[in-house]
């Protein structure tokens, strides 16, 4: 595996400047009952008003205008559960470049439609018997396209981290603790090493669903772990096998601690942003921000920073997570 020197806090500086004035600059939200909830100051790095509704966006532009212009002739493939789908899908649409996404069939079928929106080829499969990076890299090889992974590449790491550097800057006080939703480890890892960068005794916590739970084990075991589970969790965005080659390392550099959090815990967690924030969340994108409403992890005394990383909330997801809050 790969050593953090894979991805440098210059390279998500280069990324920034790639990416000005493509991206949505995000804002970073507060609110009173939040801080009393936690019972600590909370910054909530609101990615969910990104461009497509996620960070991914950032990860899929980064790559795409980096290709060269014979790369961009042959187009770019990705897999993807819906988030990177719809940001590498917009990404290849502002560029101009062909796109085939992967997804799952049992994805959310507003992140499939949009995802076709944006003009890529959406090609289903079924996450519980068939494997989605040997569909695209079979396509990537076929048709000659640059396959965008969704979290264990430098490039989206780096447009990732973008975020991180846009905290930072925002941010009017010293941020001790950073809490990230994570799947693979892309946004974690990224948003780790921009973060830690300004404020070097920054604590970093990535929050899984529960049932999902390989990055924890794999920072715990110091090696790749597995999930013996594809699907069941409402937390679609954060469902993959086992992290990344090059983000584990960097979460291990950084010392990365990790929690789980429940469905219901997620669901009362989006009912809370759209109530006390007047932000629409996902499950998956809310999970950082369930870890604080539940003190798995404590925040009393400093100033935590959360992201809330996708709003591409189904209606009736939206109407679940209001019944049963």
């Amino acid at each position: 595996m790969a050593d953090n020197a894979s991805v440098t806090i210059e390279d998500i500086r280069a990324a920034e400047k790639r990416l000005a004035g493509r991206v949505v600059r995000t804002p970073v939200l507060s609110a009173p009952a939040l801080d009393e909830a936690a019972g600590g100051r909370i910054l909530a790095k609101a990615e969910n008003l990104q461009g497509t509704g996620s960070f991914k966006l950032r990860g899929g532009l980064n790559h795409v205008l980096s290709l060269t212009e014979e790369e961009k002739t042959r187009g770019v493939v990705a897999y993807s559960s819906g988030n990177h789908a719809q940001g590498v899908a917009r990404a290849a649409k502002l560029a101009d470049v062909p796109a085939a996404i992967v997804m799952p069939a049992d994805a959310p079928e507003a992140k499939r439609e949009r995802t076709a929106r944006d003009g890529a080829e959406v090609i289903l499969y079924d996450r519980e018997t068939e494997s989605r990076e040997e569909i695209a890299g079979r396509l990537a090889k076929e048709r000659g396209a640059k396959l965008i992974p969704p979290f264990d590449h430098p490039l989206t790491i780096a447009g990732q981290g973008t975020a991180g550097l846009e905290l930072t800057e925002q941010a009017a006080e010293p941020i001790g603790q950073l809490i990230v939703c994570c799947s693979g480890g892309g946004l974690a890892s990224g948003m780790g090493l921009a973060v830690r960068e300004a404020y070097p005794d920054c604590e970093i916590v990535v929050v899984e669903p529960e049932g999902f739970d390989d990055m924890a084990r794999s920072l715990a075991s110091e090696q790749l772990e597995t999930n013996t589970r594809r699907g069941g969790s409402i937390c679609d965005a954060l469902l993959v096998e086992t992290p990344g080659h090059l983000t584990l390392p960097i979460l291990r550099s950084l010392d990365a601690k990790a929690v789980t959090v429940t469905d219901e815990e997620a669901l009362a967690a989006m009912a809370f942003a759209l109530t006390e924030l007047k932000t629409v969340v996902e499950p998956g994108g809310a999970v950082a921000l369930a870890a604080v409403l539940t003190g798995k992890v404590p925040t009393k005394g400093r100033t935590t920073a959360i992201t809330l990383s996708g709003g591409n909330a189904d209606p009736a997801m939206l109407l679940r997570a209001l019944k049963t809050s």
